[in-house]
């Protein structure tokens, strides 16, 4: 496990460390969505191009909305390849977050083109575990293989929220991307809970569902959202 240093913006040191060891493909895993009262658990696992430079890229949290929308299609042509992998509200759950996180990025990693050699994952806890991996605290802002996977997965999922909001406007999905805020809750407490809520948080048990929409049954990597 390693840390990041404080001072320094996110590069590919770390990848070029295993591409002259010999690992041919290595790519960068980040979530977002953990602590979200709804939509899904998104990650994304990137390869990120070793022969051309990119500039801008940040940890997303760092970044504003509109600097990370600018960087998405920049990230999508600079990359070797990149893929999503979701777990929806109602398997977060049904399975435990622990489990959908595993599950979202197990969808992430098998949508890529070639399997990687090497995984690069931000935090401290392996959610792949199966011996290709390294974690690394505060990962997104040393490696930019995270760093650009992070911007990828909220851009995707904030864009996932937007269209929730559509449908729910009360909610302010467009603004709280689904996390915790105090109109939320008052959504929540007035109205009851959505079709994109989380239902196991312990005071949503007691909130009433409201009639929603049919929404189709789907796959994890097409739109969560499809509306029939």
């Amino acid at each position: 496990m390693r840390r990041a240093l404080k001072g320094k913006s996110p590069n590919l040191d770390i990848e070029r460390s295993y591409w002259d060891a010999g690992y041919e493909i290595v790519a960068g895993l980040d979530e977002v969505g953990k602590g979200a009262w709804a939509g899904p658990l998104t990650i994304v696992a990137l390869v990120p191009n070793r022969n051309r430079r990119i500039n801008g890229v940040r940890d997303s949290k760092m970044l504003k909305e509109e600097e990370r929308e600018k960087l998405f299609d920049r990230i999508d042509q600079w990359s070797e390849d990149w893929s999503l992998g979701h777990a929806s509200n109602e398997e977060c759950d049904e399975l435990g977050m622990s489990m959908a996180q595993r599950i979202a990025a197990r969808r992430a990693i098998d949508g890529l083109v070639k399997r990687p050699d090497r995984l690069l994952l931000d935090g401290s806890w392996d959610f792949v575990d199966d011996g290709s991996s390294e974690t690394i605290i505060r990962g997104d802002q040393i490696s930019l293989s995270i760093a650009s996977a992070s911007i990828m997965a909220k851009v995707t999922r904030d864009r996932i929220m937007k269209e929730a909001d559509k449908l729910y406007p009360d909610y302010e999905f467009s603004k709280n991307k689904g996390y915790p805020s105090p109109k939320h809750r008052s959504a929540l407490e007035n109205k009851g809970a959505t079709f994109f809520h989380r239902r196991t948080w312990a005071f949503m048990r007691n909130v009433p569902p409201i009639g929603a929409p049919y929404i189709k049954k789907i796959e994890a990597q097409t739109n969560i959202f499809e509306l029939k």
